[in-house]
């Protein structure tokens, strides 16, 4: 009678342990999407100051800088709980930023710019922090993951509805190495 009652007590104790780490890694995986946002928009701020600071020297560009503009809104407007749509909105933002870059090639009296080298930095720094925070949402995600698909944690996942969640990948022709030189 007393050896069913500890089987049950130690199943139930080992059920309510990986549902808890579930439960955490989801907060977890959340704190990391919320922190790819906060980097996010700390671009989407940027971007704008960048574009100003280029139109000053090249103006005939304007269908380059129309572009930045379209995908910085493009980009701001997806909804958050969209992974794919925000790794796709944010791919294009940085297709269409690579082009402004190339433009500033053509100006050498805009490289040496103060405003525009201070604005570069920035934007470098906000790149390094967007790239920290998508590998450490992707590792958060990869452990949730196996979480949810590995035996016995998978018989809990099932019964509270919790569901593998999707990488914040990057497409493949943003992965070429892009040169740019000031």
């Amino acid at each position: 009678m007393i050896l069913p009652i500890i089987v049950l007590v130690v199943a139930g104790i080992v059920l309510m342990g990986m549902y808890n780490n579930m439960v955490k890694l989801r907060n977890r995986l959340e704190g990391a999407w919320s922190d790819i946002n906060v980097q996010l928009k700390r671009r989407y701020d940027l971007i704008p100051n960048l574009v100003e600071t280029v139109k000053g020297y090249a103006k005939h560009e304007e269908g380059t800088f129309e572009k930045v503009v379209q995908a910085r809104n493009a980009a701001v407007n997806i909804p958050s709980s969209s992974v794919a749509a925000q790794a796709q909105a944010e791919n294009m933002l940085t297709s269409a930023l690579k082009q402004v870059m190339l433009v500033v090639e053509s100006y050498p009296e805009l490289k040496a710019n103060t405003s525009f080298l201070q604005l570069q930095e920035t934007l470098g720094n906000i790149e390094d922090d967007i790239q920290n925070a998508r590998r450490y949402y992707n590792a958060i995600v990869r452990d949730f993951n196996n979480a949810v698909e590995t035996f016995p944690s998978m018989i809990v996942a099932r019964m509270f509805n919790f569901n593998a969640y999707e990488y914040f990948e990057v497409e493949k022709h943003e992965r070429e190495n892009v040169q740019v030189h000031f």
